[in-house]
């Protein structure tokens, strides 16, 4: 019986992939060179430490990148775009569905606790989560499975009674190291990857309920 659901945070709760490389993109154009969307993809769910932009960008040139001045560029026009997105659809549905079920929520994620929970708190969201698992707190990023251990860890709750949600494939072989059935709902920069070793895909969390998505796990299961 399914007792735990675990989101993602990053391209799964809200968008912030896509404001992400779209903010470095920019930066690297203000320069005169690319950032192609095939540089990108494959460090989508690693972890800050898995792909340092400014040394990247400081390859493509023959003179010495500032990094506080690109920073200052960069930061603000990344946060606007980030202030802009919405809750992803579905979310709010599954959270709903979720407590009214008598589940407990979670979620683990490979970007840092301070941002993890000051975007749930601006989004009114941080209250409905039982437990959250950061990157700093189990010192480890996907695909590690580390933080959904933890979140199960804490919980007292079995693999085997959880389900994971996530956008990314390094955070599938995540939830799935963990051995814990995962969906994978692709964002706009991972939705031609390949999700083979996801459990079950779907477009968007609004196309599969939770309920419909139990009832999956439960055939699965059989």
């Amino acid at each position: 019986m399914t007792k735990l659901i675990i989101f993602d945070f990053d391209g799964l709760i809200i968008d912030t992939e896509v404001p992400e490389y779209q903010s470095w993109r920019e930066v690297y154009e203000i320069y005169g060179v690319e950032l192609p969307l095939s540089t990108w993809i494959p460090i989508i769910g690693l972890g800050s430490e898995a792909f340092d932009p400014y040394a990247h960008l400081q390859s493509l040139l023959d003179f010495p990148v500032n990094r506080d001045e690109v920073r200052n560029v960069r930061a603000p026009r990344h946060k606007s775009l980030i202030d802009t997105q919405p809750v992803l659809p579905g979310v709010h549905d599954y959270i709903t569905d979720a407590k009214s079920l008598g589940m407990a929520l979670g979620v683990a994620s490979s970007s840092s606790r301070k941002w993890v929970v000051g975007h749930l708190d601006r989004l009114g969201l941080a209250e409905h989560f039982d437990v959250i698992k950061c990157k700093d707190d189990v010192g480890s990023a996907k695909p590690d499975p580390a933080s959904y251990l933890a979140v199960l860890n804490d919980l007292e709750i079995s693999h085997e009674d959880a389900i994971a949600l996530e956008d990314s494939v390094h955070g599938v072989q995540a939830a799935r190291g963990a051995g814990i059935f995962c969906l994978a709902i692709p964002n706009p920069l991972t939705q031609g990857s390949d999700f083979s070793h996801a459990s079950l895909k779907t477009e968007s969390l609004k196309a599969l309920s939770l309920r419909e998505l139990l009832a999956v796990k439960e055939s699965h299961a059989v």
